[in-house]
């Protein structure tokens, strides 16, 4: 309750907000890689399973290169135990899964609201055994922290690459899905994929964010002159959404719950309806930064030049060896004379290692050429009356890109999510 997010409430209830908080929400200790939700007091799990109605699953694990049994954990079987736990649940009308959508292994053409397609091969539970036998083989042979991570990263890669997705996170995500449509006869079940969620458009305030995500790493490094070559197809649709409509799309999604409906997957993008490009974001990122350049931690302003688009990665990986991986080289040979050669080598290195890495995790979505359908959220912002349309507005048709990001979503990175990322990483 310490952030931004809740100052208008704490203003429109001034010295009630505790009381009036409190009175409606009661936070429980849980964890979803456990049965029952890790809930061990029955009678605790008694008066839940009596009393439930709705039930939205946003619990995930974003990164895209987390240990394979970390996100196996909470992506995919996370989804296994809270189904067992609604199965309990005789007065619930739904359970609502905030799902991706890029959950789909596709990335051209018309992406539709639909069930993902059967994958020759992939065993869900064979998956958690590989890790488990992994794990036990990694222990036996006393393994260091270091090497266990790096081995289970390296392992949710490959089993992704393996099976048709680009990273863990994904895959994983999808593996969630895959086992929701097994159980979905016995609850009801909807699945919401939003696509790349951005800063907040309006409420609870514009530019609200939590960390760096997506898209922001790139504008970032742009901004702080890390990232002067950007490998992308220029042409690209970056399917942007702002949280505050993911958001109401839910609260609209739970509100129907009394309604028979045989929809169970909606789509929130802008991708069909309002497309903006990866050429047309990073001129927009330009403008921003030649007003509002970023500042050094020695107080000298960063001088942005008008980003150039590199349209393969071979072709990225040859300007950073030459304009980067070569002069480090040479820093490293200098840095065993002096230390003051060796402490901008391993700064430089760092910074060399991080946009390498950034580069090569969004890479599926720089080159990325599909666009997803949102026939099914049209469909349900139809059935609202015109006071509900603007009350809890959700229609991404009506925002101008432009203005969206050099007013609202920029500044919210650097002013909101930043600062995120910095309490979330100490």
């Amino acid at each position: 309750m310490q952030t931004e997010v809740f100052e208008i409430l704490e203003e429109k209830y001034q010295g009630n907000f505790p009381s009036y908080f409190w009175d409606k929400v009661c936070p429980l200790a849980g964890d979803i890689t456990f049965e029952d939700l890790g809930i061990h007091e029955d009678k605790l799990k008694e008066t839940l399973w009596s009393e439930i109605n709705v039930i939205v699953h946003v619990a995930a694990n974003i990164d895209f290169n987390e240990r394979y049994d970390t996100a196996l954990g909470i992506n995919t079987f996370g989804v296994k135990h809270i189904s067992a736990f609604a199965m309990r649940c005789p007065k619930l009308k739904m359970l609502l899964h905030i799902s991706t959508a890029y959950v789909t292994p596709d990335n051209q053409g018309a992406l539709l609201e639909q069930p993902l397609s059967a994958v020759k091969g992939l065993d869900i539970e064979a998956e958690m055994a590989l890790v488990q036998e992994q794990l036990k083989e990694l222990t036996d042979n006393k393994a260091s922290e270091d090497t266990v991570r790096l081995s289970m990263k390296k392992l949710g890669l490959i089993r992704a690459q393996t099976f048709g997705w680009s990273n863990t996170y994904t895959f994983t995500k999808a593996m969630g899905e895959m086992l929701f449509y097994d159980l979905r006869r016995h609850l009801p079940l909807v699945i919401l994929r939003p696509t790349i969620v951005t800063s907040t458009w309006k409420e609870p305030f514009p530019g609200w964010i939590e960390g760096v995500r997506t898209t922001d790493a790139f504008i970032t490094g742009y901004g702080m002159g890390h990232l002067k070559y950007i490998p992308a197809d220029v042409t690209t649709i970056l399917d942007l959404v702002p949280g505050d409509l993911v958001v109401n799309a839910m609260l609209t999604i739970i509100a129907s719950s009394y309604k028979e409906s045989s929809v169970f997957i909606y789509q929130i993008g802008s991708s069909t309806r309002n497309p903006i490009t990866i050429g047309k974001l990073a001129e927009e990122a330009y403008r921003y930064f030649l007003r509002n350049p970023c500042i050094r931690s020695d107080g000298r302003i960063i001088k942005v030049k008008e980003p150039y688009f590199v349209t393969t990665m071979t072709g990225f990986y040859i300007y950073m060896v030459v304009r980067n991986k070569l002069p480090l080289q040479v820093l490293r040979v200098l840095g065993a004379l002096h230390s003051s050669a060796r402490s901008q080598y391993n700064r430089l290195s760092r910074q060399y290692n991080r946009t390498v890495r950034v580069v090569k995790g969004y890479k599926p979505y720089t080159f990325f050429h599909g666009r997803f359908d949102d026939t099914n959220m049209q469909k349900l912002t139809s059935s609202l009356a015109e006071r509900d349309k603007k009350l809890i507005a959700f229609d991404t048709k009506s925002i101008d890109w432009e203005s969206y990001l050099t007013d609202i979503h920029i500044p919210g990175i650097f002013k909101y999510g930043i600062r995120a990322d910095k309490k979330t990483k100490k």
